[in-house]
């Protein structure tokens, strides 16, 4: 894909190959964030895990404490009191089984799923819709609670999903470039801080191997993974 001068004229302002320290590529990466609009601030990290093995695969939530910057918009599947207490959360979108209906018929207009355990085996059926689009409920991500109305809250408030992908990269969002870098520099240390914690006891060898953070429309920057690992 064919990049645009800002693109172009970004990479020249630094020496790709270099290891920085976080707090300078955090610092890099706003100012090369030019876009018109308030550009997301994306880490991907590299993990030492194979996720072709189930005690490998690294997955679950962590708390970014300076938020996301992001207005996520949640469906609730919950019937009753917890679909209440879901709106009055500030749920955007909650049903029982007419909501899996909608979104078996393609209806797909939030970012985020939430259920109570009663409604997981009609949700369930949804897996070839959800699944593909990382929107399906899981337990091990707070997404199936008999608290909905709390998860509402916590994943409106800042808390964020993170899993490996089949390459054994974690990509997770860290907040907008309008952020102070003080406040992206918070929300990385969480992220690392989180994943640190949950090293897969079989995972051998360097664990954190890669790291680069990124603006939306701006090159990616290294960080050392020496200086940030546990």
């Amino acid at each position: 894909m064919a990049k645009g001068k800002k693109y172009s004229d970004a990479i020249r302002r630094y020496d790709r190959d270099h290891l920085h320290g976080s707090d300078e590529a955090l610092e890099l990466v706003k100012s090369m964030a030019t876009a018109k609009f308030d550009e997301s601030v994306d880490v991907v990290i590299r993990l030492g895990v194979d996720p072709r093995k189930a005690d490998q695969i690294v997955r679950g939530t962590v708390v970014l404490p300076a938020g996301t910057g992001k207005d996520v918009r949640v469906a609730v599947f919950a019937t009753g009191d917890a679909a209440n207490a879901a709106k009055e959360a500030g749920a955007d979108i909650v049903g029982g089984e007419e909501l899996v209906a909608e979104v078996e018929g393609g209806m797909l207009d939030f970012d985020l799923a939430i259920s109570s355990p009663e409604l997981m085996p009609q949700v369930g059926k949804l897996g070839r819709v959800l699944g593909p689009r990382g929107l399906m409920p899981n337990p091990k991500t707070g997404t199936v609670t008999p608290d909905v109305a709390k998860a509402v809250e916590q994943f409106k408030g800042g808390t964020v999903e993170y899993r490996t992908d089949r390459y054994a990269n974690v990509a997770v969002s860290i907040g907008k470039a309008s952020f102070e870098a003080a406040k992206l520099q918070e929300n990385f240390d969480a992220l690392i801080d989180e994943l640190n914690k949950v090293k897969p006891s079989s995972a051998k060898g360097r664990y954190i191997k890669k790291v680069t953070v990124s603006a939306t429309m701006s090159p990616a920057v290294k960080i050392d993974p020496a200086r940030i690992e546990a």
